[in-house]
């Protein structure tokens, strides 16, 4: 699955730890967004991880879920370029 996440942690320390988390499943895209190609299993524990870091009552994460069709509409203008994840070495 393809997914767009966006936060908002006001928070240094604990926006810095999502920040970390984050770049560990996805591409960093835009200071508070990344986006990443996971599956079912790799979101939960994600999902999770995320969970255990916020303060629910003053920080805030969305997740975007992108079908193959809208992943493929994405339009860019600078920025991040797209890491290329169909390389691989043996």
């Amino acid at each position: 699955m393809y997914l767009v996440i966006s936060y908002d942690i006001p928070d240094d320390k604990r926006r810095s730890k999502i920040h970390k988390v984050l770049k560990s499943y996805g591409q960093w895209m835009q200071l508070s967004v990344f986006e990443c190609n996971l599956s079912e299993t790799q979101y939960a524990k994600l999902r999770s991880r995320l969970s255990k870091l916020i303060k629910p009552e003053q920080d805030s994460i969305r997740f975007y879920f992108l079908c193959s069709c809208c992943q493929g509409k994405v339009e860019r203008i600078g920025g991040e370029v797209l890491r290329d994840e169909t390389i691989f070495f043996v």
